[in-house]
């Protein structure tokens, strides 16, 4: 397979946001599922995964964690995750399941994951465009929606997608009432590929966020907005560029009426790639430039404050 400029974007996504997980999953649970699984022969963020299980092994005392590897195709990974899965504690089980991705729910049951914690990366990318959401929804390199109701079976349950296309009304639908997606773009005219969250937990999707911007700029990657019609292009950095968020607070000012900060930070952590905390300087923006009107007029930018798009002639 040819390198993948966004490989190391998704692996070290996935890094992270086990960081987050995993230590309240085991807080939360004595038990915990972490499932990954791959379309394709490049599962090489399979061994970065157990590096980070591998770290947090003097927190597995008494609590059992059972890890899932599905890559049919990787020929290879028993010898690359042998060295990790001899480092690991007796409380963590690493079961390498033969098949693709269409084998996660049949995996998860057999592993007992129902009512425990449960962390899904399910990855499908695939060379080439990304297809409208009208094509991708369950077709041929979309989300099968019996994969994303499996990930979602476990209490809680968060899912990390690499899909083919859009995936934010299938995994609505398999049960994850909070979704981001996110399309990587490498340079050189080379075919994006899409991330997509799901989660039920504030904390998580913010902590998903927080990632998303923190990772390392990798080959040229930029970042593009699914929810963005223009299609505009972000650079991966800690503030990133407020400009789409702007206008994207704008349409939804004029679309839904006056809101409070507190909704539109809501609006920007559930419905763009930005932060919540992005909002106030996009807002900040907005109100230097005359685009929106506050109430009250004066004080501090706090959650109660109401922003109403201006009135244009």
């Amino acid at each position: 397979m040819p390198s993948d400029p966004t490989a190391a974007v998704r692996r070290e996504l996935l890094v992270r946001q086990l960081e987050t997980w995993l230590p309240g999953a085991l807080h939360r649970s004595r038990r915990a599922t972490l499932a990954l699984a791959y379309a394709h022969d490049d599962a090489g963020s399979a061994d970065a995964a157990l590096g980070v299980v591998a770290e947090y092994a003097d927190r597995l005392r008494g609590r059992r964690l059972t890890v899932l590897v599905l890559a049919g195709e990787a020929a290879d990974l028993p010898a690359r995750l042998g060295p990790v899965e001899a480092g690991l504690p007796a409380d963590v089980a690493v079961h390498l399941v033969p098949g693709d991705p269409g084998r996660l729910p049949v995996a998860v049951k057999a592993a007992g994951a129902a009512g425990a914690p449960l962390f899904s990366y399910v990855d499908l990318s695939a060379p080439g465009p990304i297809p409208p959401a009208s094509e991708s929804g369950g077709g041929a390199g979309g989300p099968d929606p019996a994969v994303l109701r499996a990930a979602a079976g476990g209490r809680p349950a968060e899912l990390l997608l690499c899909a083919g296309g859009d995936a934010r009304a299938g995994l609505g639908a398999a049960g994850f009432p909070l979704v981001t997606e996110v399309d990587l773009v490498p340079g050189g005219g080379r075919p994006a590929s899409r991330i997509a969250f799901g989660t039920g937990s504030d904390r998580s999707l913010e902590a998903f966020k927080d990632a998303l911007w923190a990772v390392d700029e990798f080959a040229g990657v930029r970042y593009r907005d699914p929810a963005d019609p223009a299609g505009r292009l972000l650079d991966i950095a800690l503030d990133p560029e407020p400009g789409p968020l702007r206008r994207e607070l704008l349409a939804e000012l004029t679309r839904s009426g006056p809101r409070t900060v507190t909704e539109l930070r809501r609006y920007a952590l559930t419905s763009t790639v930005y932060r919540s905390s992005d909002a106030v300087r996009a807002l900040t923006g907005l109100l230097a430039a005359g685009s929106v009107t506050r109430d009250p007029v004066a004080g501090r930018l706090g959650g109660d404050v109401v922003i109403t798009a201006a009135v244009t002639a």
